[in-house]
């Protein structure tokens, strides 16, 4: 035990925690373990002491040592309260952590839906456009794991039915060539014979029954729709069928790599950066992995 970790005031500032700010006993215990963890790395002689450079190198350290964002925010947190407090009780002159920061917590992923309830969804009986039309547009987001802009600015001759495949831009203007499996290609072929018989203002692959292109918005309240409609337990809306497809499609193929070009994203639970495939590379761990592909003749 160091001087710090031992030092009266953070019995103190736990009784201060605890009588002025009554938080809880989960929460002081929590802060002072968290002073105790950057207290022992600290090499102050007491409190007082401490400067803006140490207590960022000890944030730096347990960095390193793999203490998650969220560890960090609260140790962060903890590290600031107490440094305020001593100010207050007029043991410092300045809060040495007023300007930490502690690194973004990434968000987590959304929960995919599986395979059972992904097929339970795609099972709509067409029998007019708009439901031809949805039945569509579902099929390709989980087909080919597109994100709502790049699925809302597609139009009729970004797609090549003979050869399933599908010209995306994306991020960036970056422009991906993607496969497109057997039933998706089934379901917009049927789809566009609807379209044909509607008002066509706009070359949109996915128009509305105006003739305009399908809005975000949209797109998304067809989603919830037909999440309702099918009685599934979770809210379906696009980024969760692209979900979907990346874990589905990682689950079976275990490439990493090939996925996270398939998505046209560089940051799949990861930021490492990808390496380029070629497409026919992905066409094939597309075709073997797929749930809902098609087998492409040599």
């Amino acid at each position: 035990m160091t001087e710090l970790t031992a030092s009266p005031w953070l019995d103190k500032f736990a009784r201060f925690l605890s009588a002025e700010r009554q938080l809880s006993r989960y929460t002081v215990r929590n802060y002072l373990n968290e002073l105790h963890r950057v207290g022992a790395l600290l090499p102050a002689a007491n409190w007082q002491s401490v400067s803006h450079e140490q207590l960022k190198a000890a944030l730096a350290k347990l960095h390193r040592q793999g203490l998650s964002p969220r560890s960090l925010s609260l140790c962060l947190s903890a590290q600031k309260q107490f440094f305020e407090y001593l100010l207050r009780e007029q043991q410092i002159a300045a809060n040495p952590a007023v300007q930490l920061s502690a690194p973004k917590q990434g968000k987590p992923l959304p929960k995919n839906l599986d395979a059972d309830s992904i097929d339970h969804l795609l099972d709509i009986d067409v029998t007019d456009p708009i439901s031809a039309r949805d039945k569509a547009l579902m099929e390709l987001f989980y087909s080919s794991g597109l994100r709502l802009a790049e699925l809302a600015s597609l139009n009729v001759n970004d797609i090549d039915l003979k050869a399933a495949e599908l010209k995306v831009v994306g991020k960036g203007s970056k422009e991906r060539l993607l496969p497109v499996g057997s039933v998706a290609i089934a379901a917009i072929e049927q789809w566009l014979n609807y379209r044909a018989t509607m008002p066509q203002h706009d070359e949109a692959l996915f128009i509305s029954q105006r003739g305009g292109r399908l809005s975000h918005r949209g797109i998304q309240a067809r989603l919830s729709y037909w999440g309702q409609q099918q009685l599934l337990a979770a809210k379906v809306h696009p980024h969760k069928l692209r979900h979907s497809f990346a874990t589905h499609l990682l689950e079976a193929s275990g490439d990493l790599r090939a996925v996270q070009e398939l998505l046209g994203h560089a940051n799949l639970a990861t930021t490492q950066i990808y390496t380029s495939l070629d497409f026919q590379h992905l066409a094939k761990v597309y075709d073997g992995a797929h749930p809902r592909a098609r087998k492409r003749k040599n």
